[in-house]
């Protein structure tokens, strides 16, 4: 089921990353230890009452001259309108209402999407409500006063976020039919394979109404299987600022991966693995996603009988967390190999539902310490009690031990290795919680 989202959009300085920091709880949202992925924090995930919901940051507004600012802020309530089913608008109550303001206010107005005003920097209610009252000239609803410095009226307007997320997306139906989504830089060929895909499968291809964002969702047919692909080719805006186009596209990538079950991304074989490639690699794999890297237009390469070898050791040296990422080499100009995709989407989702039985595990787990002693610090050593799966999509583990200090993450990898030697999984990352037992709890 996918998670709703929500956009912060505002001009410079008026506290959106205080406010996004605030309410992310200060956790990171992309894996430190994961090379090649930018600390940028465009996204996270929050939660409130009972919903989860992702937060974006439309941000990354220089202020360098005010027509730059409301141009820049144009195309960040552009974004947010695109991709989110609630957008926050900022304002700051020191400095009043400012052209820019309404001038964005306007154009989120007319989008038909909610948009919450939250007036930021209220840290005295009485003092400055006067000054609140002000921003009813946006015309856009009751201001929400709040301070994100002072966490003051942040459950009031979490509140009001929730409020506009709809119910549908709570009690969606189970909807089991596999979604992927299609990713990867503008030109590497995503909407040819789209449409290869398509074209073989001779379905009526009907866009599914109702979804809200602009990624554009086509059910298949293939072989008597229903698919559900998340095309996000076709979303480029024409943009002087390559920044912001590059931020553009990795939000609305962000929005296709958080709603697929598999990642499909494309590499165009006579560039190689990309920095922004890497990016999107680091979000599916920290989202737990299937993951399959097709490289495409390998008929353009030149080839000799090491070509795919060495291909191959580049992509897995710069994608190094994604080892059990499947590699498919296609053409899709030519549809060759092609057809092979459902056959991996297919064992890849199987891979991602895969259940094993505690038994079964614990005498891997068991097998694995007896092959490999655990580490241990100052006299004391590692002792693992007990192995078990707790969810799939990805597949989860919990894993108790006697001190969690002692449980290397170069220890977890050699388990998770020892599982995947016996199960396989390929295509999926494996997740793995550790929790501490005292010796007299067993």
């Amino acid at each position: 089921m996918s998670k709703p989202v929500v956009a912060i959009v505002g001009r410079p300085n008026v506290g959106k990353s205080t406010l996004f920091n605030t309410l992310a709880g200060e956790k990171i949202s992309i894996v430190k230890d994961t090379p090649g992925v930018t600390r940028d924090r465009i996204y996270a995930n929050v939660s409130w009452l009972d919903w989860e919901f992702t937060m974006i940051d439309t941000g990354g507004i220089e202020p360098d001259s005010k027509d730059i600012i409301l141009s820049q802020m144009r195309e960040q309530a552009q974004i947010a309108i695109d991709t989110a089913d609630v957008i926050v608008f900022i304002t700051d109550v020191k400095q009043g209402v400012v052209d820019a303001d309404s001038k964005v206010a306007d154009m989120l107005r007319r989008s038909g999407k909610p948009v919450l005003l939250v007036v930021n920097k209220v840290d005295h209610f009485e003092k400055y409500m006067p000054d609140v009252y002000e921003f009813y000239n946006l015309g856009i609803g009751d201001p929400i006063p709040v301070s994100a410095a002072s966490r003051l009226g942040l459950g009031d307007m979490l509140d009001e976020v929730i409020a506009h997320f709809p119910e549908s997306m709570k009690e969606e139906e189970e909807d089991d039919r596999p979604r992927i989504a299609i990713v990867g830089k503008p030109n590497v060929g995503k909407s040819s394979i789209i449409n290869k895909l398509l074209g073989e499968s001779r379905v009526i291809v009907s866009d599914i109404a109702g979804t809200t964002r602009d990624a554009i969702d086509t059910e298949v047919t293939h072989d008597g299987k229903e698919y559900i692909f998340i095309d996000t080719a076709g979303l480029r805006r024409k943009n002087k600022i390559k920044e912001e186009l590059e931020r553009y596209s990795i939000i609305r990538t962000v929005t296709a991966v958080e709603r697929a079950d598999v990642v499909v991304m494309v590499i165009d074989a006579t560039e190689g693995v990309t920095e922004q490639d890497a990016k999107i690699a680091g979000i599916a794999h920290e989202r737990g996603k299937g993951m399959i890297i097709v490289v495409n237009k390998w008929d353009a390469i030149e080839k000799n009988d090491r070509t795919m070898r060495e291909f191959e050791a580049q992509v897995r040296q710069i994608l190094s967390y994604l080892s059990y990422a499947e590699i498919l080499y296609i053409s899709a100009k030519t549809g060759q190999r092609l057809n092979r995709l459902y056959d991996m989407i297919d064992m890849v989702i199987q891979n991602q539902t895969l259940r094993i039985a505690t038994g079964v595990l614990n005498e891997i787990m068991t097998e694995a310490v007896a092959m490999q002693q655990p580490p241990s610090d100052k006299g004391k050593r590692l002792k693992l009690y007990y192995i078990t799966q707790v969810s799939v999509k990805p597949p989860t583990f919990v894993v108790f031990v006697n001190d969690k200090e002692l449980m290397h993450f170069s220890y977890t990898r050699y388990l998770e290795n020892k599982i995947r030697e016996a199960f396989g999984f390929k295509g999926t990352s494996l997740k793995f919680f550790i929790r501490e037992r005292k010796e007299k709890e067993q």
